[in-house]
């Protein structure tokens, strides 16, 4: 090393520690105290967020005679799980969970694959009456007919009392496919331009390299799907009178509006196996209106941890752009 190096490391050196005390002087008493708020107010808000579900979940695992009582606030007390074992004795419990898990898991495959194949024609230019048919979409977003019109036509397609009246109508969504479309015309156009070279054709184009890349906006409309299919019970209400096909969340509806007597029934029926159910586990209205709405949130709150990767970014990238 030269002699003019080796005097500049020394300056180079000391100019960095200045450089770092200068950023680190830069953070006043003020910018801390104003993160020290932001930090306590975004806690507060995270608390108000989680403590409800936190408040149910305690609930169903405390003794059912002091939360019927109102007594379990913070910590559960008198633990056990009986609750879910009853509630699960309910008739029809299980059939409305078939039907709730059948038209989320087949309903949101099929939004899915319809928005994503909708939003990737659109964004091609040589498609034909592009315009027409994109606002003829996108329409149905801002105007309907109304509820008596829209069950008149349901009733008019046979979709009364049918499994059907759960997918159909919503495997075009119009929000979902603007989502796909903005998507799409954000990736590179040379990847399907050197495909259509090759001979590739627009199915080919769309599957094996639009669908492949779009995995983000996918996931997300995957989410708002089954959150959508998962929590929907007017559907239920204004077309099935059939028992057989009434969803999870049109049960929980029922249930907590006869969750009196529901809470009789089940205990009715420990009573036969058993010589007296004892005041911690016999089922009150609290505790079966607990459980059930624990049983009926749980499997979303489940799914949504396994996309939340996939939801921040699709949405940016996926988001409409003036």
């Amino acid at each position: 090393m030269s002699d003019n190096q080796t005097e500049l490391a020394p300056i180079a050196t000391d100019n960095n520690s200045r450089i770092s005390k200068k950023i680190k002087m830069q953070v006043s008493a003020t910018d801390k105290m104003i993160s020290a708020v932001i930090y306590v107010l975004f806690s507060l808000f995270a608390f108000m967020c989680v403590y409800p579900f936190y408040s149910i979940i305690i609930n169903t695992i405390s003794a059912n005679d002091l939360s019927a009582k109102g007594e379990i606030a913070f910590w559960p007390r008198g633990i056990h799980f009986q609750n879910y074992v009853d509630v699960f004795k309910i008739p029809g419990l299980w059939n409305a969970f078939v039907i709730s898990l059948g038209r989320t898991v087949i309903g949101t495959l099929l939004t899915v694959g319809a928005s994503a194949f909708l939003g990737f024609m659109f964004a091609q230019e040589d498609m034909w009456g592009k315009k027409f048919w994109y606002r003829f979409t996108i329409i149905t977003m801002f105007f309907n007919a109304g509820i008596i019109p829209w069950y008149l036509t349901m009733r008019s397609l046979h979709l009364t009392n049918s499994f059907l009246a759960y997918i159909l109508p919503s495997i075009v969504a119009p929000f979902f496919i603007i989502l796909v479309k903005t998507f799409v015309e954000s990736t590179p156009k040379e990847l399907q331009q050197a495909a259509s070279i090759d001979g590739a054709g627009i199915f080919t184009i769309f599957y094996k390299i639009i669908l492949p890349i779009s995995k983000p906006i996918l996931a997300t409309v995957a989410i708002f799907s089954a959150v959508n299919q998962w929590n929907s019970f007017q559907d239920t209400l204004l077309l099935v009178t059939d028992s057989k096909l009434y969803s999870l969340q049109f049960i929980l509806y029922n249930y907590i509006n006869q969750a009196s007597s529901l809470s009789t029934m089940v205990n009715l029926q420990n009573a036969g196996s058993t010589a007296m159910a004892s005041l911690s586990t016999k089922q009150t209205t609290t505790s079966i209106r607990m459980t059930v709405t624990i049983i009926v949130v749980a499997p979303i709150l489940l799914v949504y941890p396994i996309f939340q990767r996939f939801f921040v970014k699709g949405i940016i990238i996926g988001a409409v752009k003036g």
